[in-house]
């Protein structure tokens, strides 16, 4: 198999409910998303152009699905919106039925490029960095 990897970054705030700690409370991350896809390999080299998949294609799918979507928004799971009703009126609030912690947002945003990838191209890992060392990880 041979791998690709893309790094995205974003800023999110979001809040826990239900979490027993300070992640209870609206805050915000500096998140870096890596983003590795994968192809059968060729017999001898990829035909022209010689490469698995454009950059630039990985780029547009993944600012399209994720990136447009998560940058600068609050992610709040439905439950937490009922609790604070007052930031229902915010325009850059996003609902998630899940907790957006890492491990959920992974979830989100695995499903969310998965159907926009090319024919023979597979999601292989994401990898989400809510801190400089701290991040939650998906390998299909």
């Amino acid at each position: 198999m041979i791998q690709v990897t893309k790094i995205f970054r974003f800023e999110t705030a979001h809040a826990l409910h239900g979490y027993n700690g300070a992640c209870r409370h609206v805050h915000g991350h500096s998140y870096q998303l890596h983003v590795t896809v994968r192809a059968a390999e060729p017999e001898a080299y990829f035909p022209a152009p010689g490469i698995l998949i454009d950059f630039k294609d990985l780029k547009r799918i993944v600012n399209e699905a994720v990136v447009n979507r998560l940058d600068h928004a609050l992610v709040v799971s439905s439950a937490y919106l009922q609790s604070n009703a007052e930031l229902s009126g915010e325009d850059n609030v996003m609902v998630m039925d899940a907790e957006p912690s890492a491990e959920n947002l992974l979830l989100f945003i695995r499903d969310s490029i998965r159907s926009r990838l090319p024919e023979g191209i597979t999601l292989a890992a994401l990898k989400l960095f809510e801190t400089a060392d701290s991040y939650a990880e998906w390998v299909y």
